[in-house]
């Protein structure tokens, strides 16, 4: 069982964390990445792989992402079977929950049923009002978007099985998106998850945090903000044709049919490349799967169009607008979009060569191998 835990600029709260860790556990493997703290936090790490981790080092700062790719990289290479647990280095993640969650992780391989195992906050007691507030948002868009829920989607504190660990590492960010798209793909891509329940630690009003607010909540929220940029483009275009039609011919039913077959063109082109990330048609991929999509796609929209008329046409015969009625429309129909486009449209076949022989070799404790310094193994450096 490996512990991977990314650092940056770390304060005293990491020493305590590895020697916790080896005074309990002294099977358990730690693993720390240095994220290009610099030469004034070199002592820092020197007292940590002195007290038996090993540690990782970029030449500067690449991200929280970066730096977990970088522990993945090592535990595929140089312990393969093993199951990893990310940790984060500021002191909200206790000696007693990270093992936690190493036990779970051996559970589920004891059953058969690898997942990612992730350790939410309860978010009760004395919390920074920007944490409480942030997360409660979190969670709305991460429902809205993933179509599952999560009682705390920031948490850095994971149990990722070695069956699913190529899967993970090959998930699209370098910064604190990295874990949001993890989280975000998983259903998607068949990967199943589950909760156990840690202690909510936030040490000097989370001061130690290197997340920062504006920036990497904007990156956190963009795969909500491309899908909801597509629907929003794919809007503009039905409503410009339809009120155009509308006007031209005066028939409501043919207008509205008209308009959404060019919206929709637009929006499963849009949706396919940038939102769901199906794959161009030169790719395997997207040579694979593009028909079968193409017609799931148009399935769901003479649905939606159905629907769409039956809304326009009874809210017009109440005497409201059709500007109006188009928009309450629209956005009641949003969210039925998003989750069918996500679950059948554009969905993925499930990770079964991933997690084929799950149940092999990881229900036990595993010795801890040779140690490895950052100057003599420099992954992740610049040549």
């Amino acid at each position: 069982m490996i512990v991977l835990i990314p650092a940056y600029e770390p304060g005293p709260h990491l020493e305590r964390l590895v020697a916790g860790l080896q005074a309990t556990d002294p099977d358990v493997e730690v693993v720390v990445v240095d994220d290009g703290s610099g030469p004034a936090y070199a002592p820092v790490f020197a007292r940590v792989a002195g007290l038996g981790a090993a540690v990782l080092s970029h030449d500067a700062n690449r991200g929280k992402g970066a730096a977990l790719r970088t522990g993945f990289d090592h535990a595929l290479a140089a312990h393969p079977g093993d199951d990893v647990v990310t940790a984060d280095a500021d002191g909200q993640h206790t000696v007693r929950d990270i093992l936690r969650v190493a036990d779970a992780l051996r559970e589920d391989a004891a059953t058969g049923a690898p997942a990612l195992v992730l350790g939410c906050r309860a978010f009760a007691g004395r919390v920074p009002v920007r944490s409480r507030v942030g997360n409660a948002v979190a969670r709305g868009l991460f429902r809205l978007a993933a179509g599952w829920r999560l009682s705390d989607t920031q948490t850095g504190l994971r149990g990722i099985p070695s069956d699913l660990l190529t899967w993970v590492r090959d998930q699209p960010g370098e910064r604190f998106e990295y874990e949001q798209n993890v989280l975000l793909r998983s259903r998607r891509d068949g990967v199943a998850a589950r909760e156990i329940p840690i202690e909510t630690v936030y040490l000097e009003g989370n001061a130690s945090s290197h997340f920062r607010p504006v920036v990497d909540s904007l990156r956190i929220m963009l795969p909500l903000l491309l899908f909801a940029g597509s629907s929003l483009l794919a809007f503009g275009i039905d409503t410009v044709m339809l009120l155009a039609l509308t006007a031209l011919t005066g028939m409501l039913v043919p207008s509205i049919i008209a308009a959404r077959v060019v919206s929709a063109s637009v929006n499963f082109v849009v949706n396919r490349r940038v939102v769901f990330r199906a794959g161009p048609p030169g790719s395997p991929a997207g040579r694979g799967r593009m028909p079968r999509q193409a017609v799931r796609y148009a399935l769901l929209a003479v649905a939606l169009l159905a629907s769409n008329i039956v809304w326009l046409d009874a809210l017009t015969r109440f005497g409201m607008p059709l500007v109006v009625a188009k928009a309450i429309t629209e956005a009641v129909l949003f969210v039925t979009s998003y989750g069918l486009q996500r679950r059948f449209v554009f969905a993925r076949p499930a990770l079964e060569e991933l997690v084929s022989g799950a149940g092999a070799g990881h229900s036990r404790r595993i010795a801890a191998a040779a140690r490895m310094e950052a100057n003599d193994h420099p992954i992740g450096r610049n040549p």
